[in-house]
C-alpha cells in the first residue's frame, strides 16, 4: 500500500504542471518560440480516402500557409487499396509507399511498421503523429501537441488527451464510450506495473508528438500495442518529467468491432508483457502463446495470431550502417 501511495503521489505532482489545454499554445506566440525548429507531421494511413485529405488540407491552410509552424506533412501509405495516396497527395502532403521506405528491410506490417516507416521518412526536428481517421479535425491537434516541446527544451514527448465519444450503429454519439481498450487492458496494465504513467488520460490515443533525437533512441513495436510501448519506454529513456499531455478536445473516428478490438487487446497484452520480462520485472518459464481463439455470433471458431514484432531504435540502424 506504501508504494502505491508513493506513485499516486509521484502521479499527483507530475499532473498539474505537465498537463495544459491546447489553448494554452496560440499559434502566433509558438512561431516566435520556434526559431529555427523544423516540425513535421506523419500521418499512417490505411484506407482513409473518406478522411486523410481533409485533414491534411487543414493542417497544409492553417500551419502552413496562414502560419508557418509546420514544415512537412507527411503520409505513409500502408497498403491502401482505395484512393487514399491520391487524396493525401492532391491535399499537398508528401505521400510515401510503406515499403518503400528503407526498402532493403523484409516488410512488417501494421501501425507501428508504418509509424517507424514516417519517422526514417520525415525530416523535422519534432515529429507529430496523427490517426488518418479522425473527423472534425482542427489544426489545434498539432499546435497543441507542440507547444510544449517548442517553449519548454526539458519536456521531449507531448500524448494527446481528448474526449472520446463512441458512435453506435444507430449513428448517435455517445460521451465517454470510446476506448474500450483503454479502460479495459490499457489502463489497469499501467496502474499494476507502470503507474508513473497512469496519469497519462488516453494512453493509447494516436495523436502525440515528440523531439525526433528521443524517438529514434526506442523500438517500435510494429501493430498496435506501439503506442503502449512507447509511452513505457520512453518512460525509463527519459524520465516522467520529460512527459507532458495536452487535451486538445474531443476526438470522433471510426470504431472498430469488439473482434478487431479483441486482436487489439492481445497485441498490446504481449508488448506489455515484452516490456515486463525486459526490465526485469517478471520471469516466465515459457513464452506467451500468441495465438487467439476467437467465436463469431453463429458460434464459429476463428484462431488468429497476435503476435507483435519489433523495429528496433532507428539510431542504432543508422550507427550500424555507418559502420558499414
Amino acid at each position: 500500500m506504501e508504494t502505491d501511495l508513493r506513485a499516486l503521489a509521484r502521479v499527483e505532482e507530475w499532473y498539474g504542471p505537465h498537463s495544459s489545454t491546447a489553448a494554452d499554445w496560440p499559434v502566433d506566440a509558438l512561431l516566435l518560440a520556434k526559431g529555427t525548429t523544423t516540425v513535421s507531421v506523419v500521418l499512417p494511413a490505411r484506407d482513409e480516402e473518406s478522411t486523410v485529405g481533409d485533414i491534411v488540407t487543414t493542417i497544409r491552410r492553417d500551419l502552413v500557409e496562414r502560419s508557418p509552424l509546420v514544415d512537412e506533412i507527411l503520409v505513409v501509405d500502408s497498403h491502401s487499396t482505395d484512393a487514399t495516396a491520391v487524396r493525401a497527395a492532391a491535399a499537398g502532403a508528401r505521400v510515401v509507399a510503406q515499403d518503400a521506405v528503407l526498402p532493403h528491410l523484409p516488410p512488417l506490417t501494421g501501425k507501428g511498421e508504418a509509424l517507424w516507416k514516417g519517422l526514417a521518412a520525415s525530416t523535422g526536428d519534432i515529429v507529430v503523429f496523427v490517426d488518418s481517421d479522425l473527423r472534425d479535425f482542427g489544426s489545434h491537434f498539432v499546435s497543441g501537441l507542440v507547444g510544449p516541446l517548442l517553449v519548454d527544451r526539458r519536456i521531449q514527448f507531448v500524448k494527446g488527451a481528448y474526449e472520446r465519444p463512441y458512435t453506435g450503429e444507430d449513428g448517435v454519439a455517445r460521451r465517454g464510450g470510446g476506448g474500450r481498450v483503454t479502460e479495459l487492458v490499457a489502463r489497469p496494465l499501467l496502474n499494476m506495473f507502470w503507474p508513473e504513467l497512469s496519469g497519462f488520460c488516453q494512453p493509447l490515443g494516436g495523436e502525440y508528438a515528440a523531439r525526433r533525437s528521443i524517438l529514434e533512441r526506442v523500438p517500435f513495436v510494429t501493430e498496435y500495442g506501439v503506442e503502449f510501448g512507447l509511452l513505457v519506454d520512453l518512460l525509463q529513456v527519459a524520465g516522467l518529467d520529460a512527459m507532458a499531455q495536452v487535451d486538445l478536445g474531443c476526438r470522433t473516428h471510426s470504431h472498430q468491432s469488439v473482434t478487431a478490438l479483441g486482436r487489439m487487446a492481445g497485441q498490446i497484452m504481449l508488448t506489455a508483457w515484452s516490456r515486463l520480462e525486459r526490465q526485469g520485472q517478471v520471469l516466465a518459464s515459457r513464452p506467451p502463446a500468441h495465438t487467439l481463439l476467437q467465436f463469431g455470433l453463429e458460434g464459429q471458431a476463428d484462431v488468429v495470431d497476435v503476435a507483435v514484432a519489433e523495429r528496433p531504435p532507428l539510431a542504432s540502424l543508422v550507427l550500424e550502417e555507418d559502420v558499414a
